[in-house]
């Protein structure tokens, strides 16, 4: 059995950090969007009598093994259903930059849960699918509700917001990833947190047919600045740019972006209301 699938990038319209959570993880309100950046995720499964995952690719910079957010997704897949008795080869071609803010890892996931799911004929309902997505990360969930969404808690929490098509460009340093973990640790230890409330301002001019650009915002983006000369770059040559989740991806709602030295920039591309798709 095969199955193609393409998973696409999100950029974070507002990303606003409501607190910390006992868990340690914190809540957020977030406006994120799909856009047509894709990788392509190529998942082969035949019958065999012991369970295996054979991840490969065409990037460098991701793990191939049991770290890898696609592995989790089939062992989570697999323990919900039952269906061990398999090997499983999956091949992801890598478009969207990695370490970028721009969830392609989860996006990969969220893809593999849908292709699994078609490929076994499972039909798990959307609420079981979503409910094992919850278990692998923050941005699963909004991959797999698509389109423009509202998520909240630490994003698994996701409902849909009024859909806008935007032209996007983006800007990515060539050597710098930032963690997740690296901006929400220097957010935590910002003095004066910023309260703006621009998630709710964004939506509200979404669902009125209103600017959003005025509203754009990132928390995180406030808490690394400082610390990379290249994202002070980024911005100066574009005003307008916003870092999108963790970083250190930058994107405008326009055609084009003015390139920095040392970025990788990708005119052209749009907001999309879909989320992942099968390719015949």
């Amino acid at each position: 059995m095969q199955i193609k699938v393409k998973t696409p990038a999100k950029i974070n319209l507002t990303l606003e950090i409501t607190g910390k959570r006992p868990d340690g993880f914190h809540n957020i309100r977030s406006v994120m969007q799909m856009i047509n950046l894709y990788d392509i995720l190529t998942i082969n499964i035949n019958r065999q009598d012991r369970f295996k995952i054979n991840l490969s690719g065409n990037n460098t910079n991701i793990p191939y093994d049991d770290k890898n957010i696609v592995y989790k997704a089939i062992v989570a897949f697999t323990d919900y259903t039952h269906l061990k008795d398999y090997r499983f080869d999956i091949y992801i071609d890598k478009h969207i930059f990695t370490e970028a803010g721009l969830a392609g890892g989860s996006s990969n996931a969220a893809g593999t849960l849908l292709a699994l799911n078609e490929l076994f004929e499972t039909s798990l309902t959307s609420e079981e699918l979503h409910k094992i997505a919850s278990t692998l990360g923050s941005d699963l969930n909004v991959i797999l509700m698509g389109g423009c969404t509202l998520a909240e808690g630490r994003g698994e929490k996701v409902t849909p917001v009024t859909f806008r098509e935007y032209p996007v460009s983006l800007i990515k340093p060539n050597n710098l990833g930032i963690s997740a973990k690296e901006g929400y640790q220097k957010y935590s230890s910002l003095k004066d947190k910023p309260q703006n409330n621009y998630t709710d301002k964004v939506i509200n001019a979404l669902k009125n047919n209103e600017d959003i650009k005025p509203f754009l915002y990132n928390d995180l983006e406030t808490a690394v600045f400082k610390d990379y000369n290249i994202l002070q770059k980024i911005k100066s040559k574009n005003p307008k740019s916003i870092m999108s989740g963790s970083g250190s991806t930058y994107f405008v709602l326009d055609n084009t972006i003015n390139n920095v030295e040392n970025c990788t920039v990708v005119n052209g591309l749009k907001t999309i209301n879909t989320g992942c798709d099968f390719i015949e």
